[in-house]
């Protein structure tokens, strides 16, 4: 059963339309989940279609420019494999606890650190705009990445696979968890606080994430895990707040009328004024 387990994955890069079941099946559930039980009210511009039309513009983008990323990680993995590099050929590890390794460096690198990173440097925070500036946020929100922003996060990814030495079929089975989970995270659904609350002791949490989301700091300076709430836990930026006084957006740097252009996101991170 494992072994069928691993096989699969092995060679899930290979099969793009397999993988965009996933993506495509988790966000159409949480849409109609977000209708039945929504967090807030959100009151969207036009509707929610033209919402999702301008976030899902960046998502295939983002899809385009991570199907090119696959060639590398699987050269790269190879490599590790090759010249026994990384956590899990330095110690030799079981098919299982390389798969924990890899789920864990993947989700440090490719998640808290290169978001860490993006608010940090402001070179890269004109990028990481363009997410933080929905005024909407739900399960579309997820994969609202600038294109640069895409590469940026590709380039982490890469760096955390060699750290780990990690194998295609832990590499794939991140990749199906991050995406299922960034859409879980970004949602606008409703769960029970004892529920939210018990989970963002291990996993971040919808309302957790939402936080992040809150347009004034230091509350958008929190909360960069993308799987794991231990990163932010741990390492001092994790911070709480109720859902009723979440407001999206931000304050500065970029007009919140403006949510929806799509030109102008793409544009803004080379403006000299907004």
């Amino acid at each position: 059963m494992f072994q069928n387990i691993i096989d699969y994955f092995q060679t899930l890069e290979h099969r793009p339309l397999e993988r965009l079941v996933f993506l495509v099946a988790g966000m159409l559930l949480l849409w109609l989940v977000e209708g039945a039980i929504p967090l807030l009210s959100l009151p969207y511009r036009k509707n929610k279609v033209r919402h999702a039309t301008v976030n899902l513009s960046f998502t295939a983008i983002h899809l385009v420019i991570h199907t090119g990323f696959a060639v590398l990680i699987v050269l790269l993995s190879d490599w590790t494999k090759a010249h026994g590099f990384g956590i899990i050929h330095w110690f030799h590890t079981s098919a299982i606890a390389g798969i924990i390794i890899t789920i864990f460096v993947l989700d440090f690198f490719g998640g808290w650190l290169v978001h860490y990173t993006q608010h940090k440097m402001a070179g890269l925070w004109r990028f990481h705009i363009i997410h933080h500036a929905d005024n909407h946020v739900d399960v579309t929100t997820g994969l609202r990445h600038h294109p640069v922003e895409s590469i940026l996060r590709g380039l982490f990814f890469l760096a955390g696979v060699m750290v780990a030495g990690a194998p295609m079929y832990a590499v794939m089975i991140f990749q199906t968890l991050l995406v299922v989970t960034v859409q879980f995270t970004h949602a606008n659904i409703r769960l029970p606080k004892w529920l939210d609350k018990g989970l963002s002791w291990v996993i971040v949490s919808p309302n957790m994430h939402k936080v992040h989301h809150h347009f004034e700091l230091p509350y958008t300076d929190s909360n960069y895990g993308a799987v794991f709430s231990i990163w932010d836990r741990a390492l001092g930026t994790f911070m709480s707040l109720d859902t009723k006084d979440i407001t999206y957006g931000i304050d500065k740097h970029y007009p919140n009328e403006k949510d929806e252009d799509f030109l102008r996101l793409m544009k803004h991170p080379w403006m000299k004024k907004v």
